[in-house]
């Protein structure tokens, strides 16, 4: 099959489209071929080594979180998906999806809901699951809570505050770049905040959630915004942020969270659900064939795309 892959930890340039092989369905497993993929932050951390730790040594790798395509075989364990289907999700582990065939395992799928095409459905597993996770799980979202979503023109803050809407916030705040505000507000915004000229850690005792959907702000810095009993929730903060923010967050009233997202088929089919009852949609900065993945990371690592950054398969 054809894929994008690279042999050594480095910047966009170690990217490779060519030959890789073409994996088989274990048991509990299905094979997609894909029709469109994503770029999320996370692949561009593992292609460049900051995740190495956990990525290890082995090469070549294939990145990529996002699956959107039709089934072309199933594991025998599975009966709910048959090839033909239309599924989308993400696979095990740090990688795979950015290539004509891929693997997801059957309980964390879910078949693509009628109103989306691949480009649209793949735009969705991530940073949906990320979003739903950080609000409803780690920040525990109560009907009427005031919300603030930091980076909310991006892959993960476009859902989180449509999902923020969908869990019953009360108010949502979105903090993005000026060019972006309209885009916010339309998701369902009550207040849209520039960053460049409006810094959200001086509004003292108002929010609810913080959710640092960019990791660009720090606990420590947001905890006077919160208000008794507040969370902070956040993707991948820096290490001494970690360290100095889970020791005061120990004796403070408002807490600190962080999200690795989980693999839920569960999640996948409530996502289904409201997308295809119009309650969320996935917004796409921009589309690439999958031979230019390397330019779409380049996109990403700039930091300014609103939404999702699609990869399109033929």
């Amino acid at each position: 099959m054809k894929a994008i892959y690279f042999e050594h930890y480095g910047p966009a340039e170690v990217l490779r489209y060519g030959e890789q092989p073409t994996p088989s369905p274990q048991p509990d497993q299905i094979l997609v071929h894909v029709r469109a993929s994503s770029v999320n932050p996370v692949d561009w951390k593992v292609r460049d080594g900051s995740l190495r730790l956990l990525t290890g040594q082995s090469f070549p790798k294939i990145p990529g979180r996002d699956v959107a395509g039709v089934v072309a075989a199933v594991g025998e364990n599975v009966t709910r998906f048959q090839p033909g289907d239309r599924v989308y999700g993400m696979p095990d582990g740090v990688g795979g999806a950015n290539a004509e065939y891929a693997l997801l395992p059957h309980e964390a799928a879910a078949f693509i809901p009628e109103t989306l095409n691949f480009e649209e459905a793949a735009a969705v597993p991530l940073g949906a699951i990320t979003a739903l996770q950080a609000l409803r799980d780690k920040g525990q979202l109560l009907s009427g809570d005031r919300v603030l979503i930091n980076g909310a023109s991006g892959g993960v803050g476009t859902f989180a505050v449509q999902l923020a809407k969908a869990l019953g916030a009360g108010e949502v705040t979105g903090v993005c770049g000026p060019d972006n505000a309209e885009l916010v507000r339309s998701l369902g915004a009550d207040r849209v905040l520039n960053h460049h000229e409006q810094d959200f850690t001086r509004e003292l005792s108002r929010y609810d959630i913080i959710f640092d959907a960019v990791a660009k702000s720090s606990y420590l810095a947001s905890k006077a915004a919160l208000r008794r009993n507040g969370r902070y929730v956040t993707t991948a903060p820096e290490p001494k942020d970690v360290a100095a923010g889970a020791l005061v967050s120990v004796f403070s009233t408002k807490k600190m969270s962080m999200l690795l997202a989980a693999n839920r088929g569960t999640d996948m089919a409530l996502l289904s659900a409201w997308l295809q009852a119009g309650t969320i949609r996935p917004i796409i900065a921009k589309t690439f064939p999958l031979t230019e993945t390397a330019e779409a990371h380049r996109l990403s690592e700039a930091g300014r795309a609103a939404g999702k950054i699609v990869l399109t398969v033929e």
